[in-house]
């Protein structure tokens, strides 16, 4: 599992290119990504959302553009990143431990996290404090990278492995994140191993969503 104090550190030290490194190493796919994410959102029509590990506050603020209505909440535990969420627009935030959440039980109507669960250092005590802070009802949305299937996966692994490393430390200055971004993907858990763990975790009806052949997914669950 990844060491949080890692985890901060080397997300601290990319923090003014996070979003930039994103879009580029993912050649846009992850805009892509993250409108698919908020379009299923928008069926859900919360009005309070938390989103968790919010980082640079991407997936916080297309949620709010898209649903003006809704009162978003990005929390995240690196400061330099909220930081830049706030500069962006992101206008609620909150620094705090996604793994212990300062929130009261039964709070929200949607939880999010993009790209975040596979950062923290237990997956299904995660889970577990996310659907504490739900309500009745309630709606989780994970949407993180997984691996795809058939021929495209060593040709991926390939990019994962080696191609996406050398570009991220020529743009970001630092290989170290990048490296850890693939051993963190072949780590995670995907497809139905991911399911079973929202169902351990005590979330009902659990989905997932391949994107870009597998590439990334969108897992949700209901409370």
């Amino acid at each position: 599992m990844p060491d949080p104090r890692f985890v901060h550190d080397t997300f601290s030290a990319i923090a003014t290119r996070y979003v930039a490194a994103n879009h580029l190493l993912s050649l846009g796919a992850d805009i892509l990504w993250r409108a698919r994410a908020v379009q299923i959102v928008a069926d859900w029509r919360p009005a309070e959302l938390l989103d968790v590990a919010t980082g640079t506050g991407d997936l916080a603020l297309d949620i709010s553009r898209e649903l003006p209505e809704t009162r978003v909440i990005g929390l995240d535990f690196c400061a330099p990143m909220l930081a830049i969420a706030r500069k962006r627009g992101l206008t609620h935030t909150l620094q705090a431990d996604a793994m212990h959440l300062p929130l009261s039980d039964a709070s929200f109507d949607v939880l999010t996290i993009a790209f975040g669960l596979r950062n923290l250092p237990d997956y299904t005590a995660a889970l577990r404090e996310f659907r504490r802070v739900l309500r009745p009802g309630g709606h989780l949305l994970v949407l993180d990278f997984s691996l795809p299937c058939g021929i495209a996966r060593a040709p991926y692994r390939l990019y994962l492995h080696h191609v996406m490393p050398c570009l991220a430390a020529w743009f970001t200055g630092s290989r170290l994140a990048y490296s850890y971004l693939g051993q963190s993907i072949e780590q995670f858990p995907r497809g139905d191993d991911m399911l079973n763990l929202l169902r351990l975790a005590g979330f009902a009806c659990p989905t997932h969503l391949p994107l870009c052949g597998g590439i990334a997914s969108i897992y949700t669950a209901e409370c």
